[in-house]
């Protein structure tokens, strides 16, 4: 992502209601799964470690993150987030079946070869292990976000499902996310799409922006409501989508 963007992210990703939301949902569901406390986790795309910090609090002893961008990784570790490291998330250092659960949130969609990516993620996963991926939701929900973003597609959970599938997972759920704020979040981005602009501003952040106080706590409320809601099935629509994979 750009610099500018970057910098942005870092500011908000502890407190913004979307980071915070999706922090949320991803912890509710390795709970749901019984992931044991002394599992290897590995999270590829980990940012500055705010996932990390929460799973470590939670009990979890075995945690690996990695991350592409050097900045990421600095931040990362002047926080105190241990076993961290700069790694390319298409090629990833480690030997096979490494780890019993995987997680990428917002990651497949920045590498160009999504097939070889998953491909890469099965191999270091042990048999029977799990991963868990989130990526944006529809194509028809694009917009210049996602171009500062240097995303390669959105997805749909059919799409998803079959990416996971053509690296031998066995997929044993799906489901849309943030399916609250989809409807009012579609017809902001296809109205932005209708004025949209070219990527040329390098202090370019997108839809990324801080909100006030109230409204920050009222969306993140709304997620984490709706992520208590997962437990009794699968969202029909929502801006983001999520697959949870089995190695085989």
């Amino acid at each position: 992502m750009d610099l500018a963007y970057e910098q942005k992210y870092h500011q908000l990703e502890e407190q913004h209601w979307w980071f915070a939301g999706r922090r949320d949902a991803i912890r509710k569901l390795i709970h749901r799964m019984q992931v044991p406390l002394q599992a290897d986790i590995l999270e590829i795309g980990c940012s500055a470690g705010p996932l990390q910090q929460i799973l470590h609090t939670d009990g979890y002893t075995s945690l690996t993150g990695i991350d592409i961008s050097e900045n990421a990784i600095a931040l990362a570790k002047q926080r105190g987030v241990p076993n961290v490291s700069v790694m390319d998330g298409a090629k990833l250092d480690f030997a096979d079946a490494s780890f019993d659960f995987v997680l990428a949130s917002d990651v497949l969609e920045h590498i160009e070869d999504e097939e070889l990516a998953v491909r890469e993620w099965t191999r270091v996963l042990r048999p029977g292990g799990r991963m868990l991926v989130f990526v944006p939701a529809f194509q028809m929900l694009w917009t210049h976000h996602d171009e500062v973003n240097h995303h390669y597609r959105r997805y749909t959970a059919a799409h998803l499902r079959r990416v996971l599938q053509q690296a031998d997972l066995e997929v044993e759920r799906s489901s849309y996310w943030n399916s609250t704020l989809f409807f009012p979040a579609s017809v902001v981005r296809l109205a932005k799409r209708v004025y949209s602009r070219p990527v040329s501003d390098t202090a370019d952040t997108g839809d990324l922006q801080q909100f006030p106080g109230w409204l920050n706590s009222l969306f993140s409320r709304l997620l984490k409501t709706e992520n208590t809601f997962l437990k009794y099935g699968s969202f029909p629509v929502g801006v983001s989508v999520f697959a949870l994979g089995r190695k085989r």
